[in-house]
């Protein structure tokens, strides 16, 4: 019981940051971006089949000034090329109704060296947090990179990520037919959070 609650803690606290900063009448910080379209797929390599699923509703947010990180996934947004294969996804591996989204909440690892030379080149970054899939929570360190242009912050990240780590439990018969690493690549186009913001009511 105290496990549930500090976990819906934590959730309800990155929902509060991620809604928090849509929510009209907030003064804003310079140097915060965000997106709620950004993109991720994952792609599972086997001997008996590849996997390959895509989603487009990633919402994230980045603060330029202390180098925090968050980003919430919708577990059900995710699109596989066979219906069968995103039913399988939803309802026996990943539990999506009790377990709907996927979040990190981290930090850029020397944020001040890279958001001082951020603006003349792409930096390589590191960031270091929470990484919560299907109601298992690991720390995690995620390499990536980030990018100014034309206003916008734009994100990659890759990684990889075992299914036994967040009790993910594949079923005996199709087990061969996922790896135990599973490869995930992350895209984000985010744009600045509007200084005119600031003197809204």
């Amino acid at each position: 019981m105290h496990k549930l609650l500090l976990r819906a803690g934590r959730v309800s606290a990155l929902l509060a940051f991620l809604l928090g900063l849509a929510a009209p009448g907030r003064s804003w910080a310079q140097g915060k971006y965000m997106t709620r379209g950004g993109h991720i797929s994952f792609f599972s390599a086997s001997i008996m089949e590849d996997i390959e699923a895509r989603n487009d509703k990633v919402a994230a947010v980045f603060d330029m000034a202390t180098g925090q990180i968050a980003f919430s996934v919708p577990i059900h947004e995710f699109q596989f090329k066979r219906t069968l294969m995103q039913e399988h996804f939803n309802e026996n591996y990943m539990e999506s109704d009790k377990f709907p989204k996927a979040t990190f909440t981290g930090q850029l690892l020397n944020a001040a060296q890279v958001l001082k030379q951020l603006p003349t080149a792409t930096q390589t970054v590191e960031a270091e947090g929470n990484l919560t899939i299907h109601g298992v929570t690991h720390k995690a360190l995620v390499t990536g990179t980030l990018q100014l242009r034309d206003g916008q912050l734009v994100v990659f990240a890759y990684f990889n990520i075992a299914p036994a780590d967040f009790s993910i439990d594949i079923p005996l018969l199709v087990r061969e037919h996922i790896a135990k690493s599973v490869s995930v690549r992350i895209n984000l186009t985010c744009d600045a959070v509007s200084p005119a913001l600031v003197s809204q009511p």
